[in-house]
């Protein structure tokens, strides 16, 4: 496992066992900070497998908590497996916190399969398409998009990967963001082309959700990512992942009613959305359309 992929399951791990500890023990996260001296934005990251995590502080969370010592050395064990970091922090806050996690997971994750209602999905965006998406937004520099930008880019950079093995994408895109203007006509046809070219990919698969498909379940969901995790040698799989994003956060879902309910959507999406061979032709249609204009 690379240094990209190799952190994330264990923090994610201890953030979850820290948390189960906790609410056990009948404490809120603020009632924990207080407890711990620290703030409850450090707890927070840390039940959320944000980052590494010192195995000073998880003994005393365990002590805390009341787990017993096997545990305990259990725990501090797999904080030391934390410590790894990816790709991302290089880029600084270009990648906020609430985004960091998600990065993580995107890099470790089998099957990533997404809804997009109002934007092409950032794993298949172009550079070009990618800088408009932001060319309305006057509190970003030019270098600050640039970070952006070339985020995106590396992230790319899993749909054709050899090790680990690149994961199963499938994505829906809403009709909609096709025909949605971002930059200028030479900025679409070339996102559109693009499109065209890549869904070649053995592992990858985009299908479009017609317009005449109405007032589908997607619409109640909005735009989401679902991530499933490959079992690896652990007797516990890590847990699937619903990930939905707003603009000064996200939200991630784990509960096996909420990986439920949005599976429930998937399939609903799944009958409705036009076939791969259909879904390149409607694009096809659109980029036609983009030239003529």
């Amino acid at each position: 496992m690379t240094e990209d992929t190799g952190s994330t399951v264990p923090r994610r791990q201890l953030g979850r066992a820290l948390k189960e500890l906790r609410v056990q023990a009948q404490m809120t996260l603020d009632g924990a900070a207080e407890a711990l001296h620290c703030s409850r934005q450090k707890m927070w990251r840390i039940e959320a497998g944000l980052g590494p995590v010192r195995p000073l502080d998880v003994r005393f969370m365990c002590e805390l908590y009341g787990a017993n010592r096997n545990l305990s050395d259990a725990l501090t064990n797999l904080a030391a497996e934390t410590k790894a970091k990816g790709w991302w922090h290089s880029y600084g806050n270009a990648v906020p916190d609430w985004f960091e996690l998600y990065v993580s997971l995107e890099q470790t994750a089998s099957h990533l399969r997404g809804y997009d209602e109002s934007l092409i999905n950032g794993l298949l965006q172009t550079p070009t398409y990618a800088r408009g998406v932001f060319q309305h937004r006057d509190d970003v520099t030019e270098e600050k998009l640039e970070q952006y930008v070339q985020v995106r880019l590396q992230r790319q950079g899993i749909l054709t990967r050899r090790l680990p093995r690149a994961p199963e994408v499938k994505i829906f895109l809403a009709e909609s963001v096709l025909l949605k203007r971002i930059g200028d006509a030479a900025t679409m046809a070339e996102q559109l082309t693009h499109l065209l070219e890549i869904t070649e990919l053995p592992n990858l698969a985009i299908r479009v959700l017609p317009l005449v498909a109405g007032a589908h379940y997607g619409a109640l969901a909005g735009t989401f990512m679902m991530l499933n995790f490959p079992p690896g040698n652990r007797s516990t799989p890590e847990p699937p992942v619903i990930y939905s994003e707003s603009l000064t956060g996200a939200l991630y879902l784990d509960r096996p009613e909420e990986v439920a309910a949005y599976e429930r959507v998937w399939s609903s999406l799944d009958v409705l959305a036009l076939g791969a061979g259909e879904s390149k032709q409607l694009i096809n249609k659109i980029l036609g359309e983009v030239h003529g204009a």
